[in-house]
């Protein structure tokens, strides 16, 4: 019998994708020991837009969060996702602070850190494995997927083996669009088994309707491990579904080791938490659709609402058609990035210029810029000469890793937070979301942080 292990997303990416991150720490806890006892391979329980989610909205310390899990879940490792050189945010950081943070990730309880670059850029991995190795984690590095004329099997394969050659402790393909089809995925599994000798994890999406499918086909392929998320908060944007994947999966002849009943009851609780957030209006329905669309225009499912939404407040909605086909086209202009976050949300932004202004690359995002100068790394492809005419003029692109102009950032970062900070984790809150935390923080030791000062006239009538 072969076996298939499983990575349960439901506390990170599942509620992530269908409730924007809202679920509280409170609301995690009843089912924490349950999952422990599930059988699963790893438990996803951080990073992402957690962090910014707790500090935010959710008015929690991220690490608290990460620290009460850690002490609930004793027998099942623990991973988090962290962008690589950017962290849990949309820019790059000096290796002090990745060093530190990665540290006290680990410290605090994270077991398998799941770095990722949004080029696929190993420059921009190579600081975070070497400190998740040097601190005792597992680095598992993923590989960003997409599809493109230069973006092949052969493209991943080769990627696959540089990964390993910088100290991967295993490779995982991300298909955060879900556009990764079952003999595609069966192809790039074989392959990369059959070139790198570690373990391999696939992550993909239910966006686009084929995810059980090609689950279905990397398995035959080989894969180690895939990822689902509970019934409750499965499909649609999240994962397939734990339990209907196991039981397909078994009847298949795949040893998952996972307890249907433990998962069942993880469920029952998760169906309250998931009802709350609907009548809340915070899970929206749409969230649960199969849209083929990310197939044909190979964009994720919550780049098309977030695209559709900033149309329809400008009034704008009638051209939305228009700019989903820009966005392949401004793309391919740019070396054909993988569209993860942040250069999802920076394509998305430069078609919907080029599209609302009438001429292509009239008005550029400074972020775009920074990306044709170099800023976020080597674009998988070359920029064409005329594009960064258009877009930087005749200055010249920077050729060495990004991180390597940034320099340390801790010390002045300590002192910015001194009067707040209480140990390093505030210090890296600060670092990776500085209003938020700061606001977190002072309201943490004055509940008088944000109250706005009232002045008081008083008419004296002698």
């Amino acid at each position: 019998m072969s076996e298939i292990r499983l990575t349960e997303t439901v506390l990170r990416d599942g509620q992530q994708s269908q409730i924007a991150t809202r679920m509280t720490t409170t609301e995690m806890l009843p089912v924490l020991e349950t999952l422990d006892e599930a059988g699963y391979h790893a438990l996803e329980v951080w990073g992402g837009a957690t962090f910014d989610s707790c500090l935010r909205y959710l008015n929690e310390d991220p690490w608290e969060r990460l620290r009460t899990i850690r002490k609930h879940v004793k027998k099942t490792k623990l991973q988090m996702l962290l962008r690589g050189q950017n962290l849990l945010g949309y820019r790059n950081y000096a290796d002090d602070v990745v060093t530190s943070f990665i540290q006290k990730s680990i410290e605090n309880g994270i077991d398998i850190i799941r770095i990722f670059d949004a080029l696929n850029d190993p420059r921009n991995l190579q600081t975070a494995v070497s400190v998740t190795k040097a601190a005792g984690g597992h680095a598992q590095v993923a590989i960003s997927y997409t599809t493109s004329p230069i973006h092949t099997v052969d493209y991943f394969v080769n990627l696959a083996k540089q990964y390993a050659q910088i100290g991967a402790d295993s490779i995982c393909i991300k298909d955060m669009a879900g556009v990764l089809t079952p003999q595609t995925g069966y192809e790039l599994v074989k392959r990369i088994k059959e070139g790198v000798n570690l373990p391999l994890e696939v992550h993909t999406h239910a966006t686009s309707g084929i995810s059980e499918m090609t689950y279905l086909k990397v398995a035959e392929a080989g894969a180690d491990i895939i990822d689902t998320a509970v019934s409750s908060f499965a499909g649609g944007t999240s994962q397939p579904a734990t339990e209907s994947l196991v039981i397909a999966l078994e009847e298949l002849g795949f040893h998952t080791g996972i307890d249907l009943k433990k998962v069942e009851e993880v469920a029952a609780h998760m169906n309250t938490v998931r009802d709350h957030y609907r009548a809340e209006g915070i899970l929206n329905p749409k969230v649960k659709d199969v849209e083929p669309k990310t197939l044909i225009y190979q964009v994720p499912g919550g780049m098309l609402s977030n695209l559709l939404s900033q149309l329809t407040e400008q009034g704008l909605a009638d051209r939305y058609e228009e700019v989903l086909a820009e966005v392949p086209r401004v793309r391919a202009d740019l070396g054909y990035p993988p569209l993860v976050t942040p250069l999802s949300q920076m394509v998305g932004t430069q078609s919907l210029m080029n599209i609302i202004t009438g001429e292509r690359y009239k008005v550029v995002p400074n972020e775009i810029k920074d990306y044709v100068r170099g800023l976020y790394g080597r674009p998988p492809a070359a920029i064409d000469d005329k594009i960064k005419q258009l877009i930087i003029g005749d200055e010249e692109p920077i050729t060495v890793r990004p991180a390597d102009l940034i320099e340390p950032q801790l010390p002045s970062l300590r002192q910015e937070i001194a009067d707040y900070a209480k140990s390093e984790e505030d210090v890296l809150s600060y670092a990776s979301f500085p209003q938020q935390a700061k606001d977190f923080l002072g309201r943490r030791d004055d509940p008088f942080y944000d109250v706005p000062v009232q002045t008081v006239s008083v008419d004296i009538d002698f």
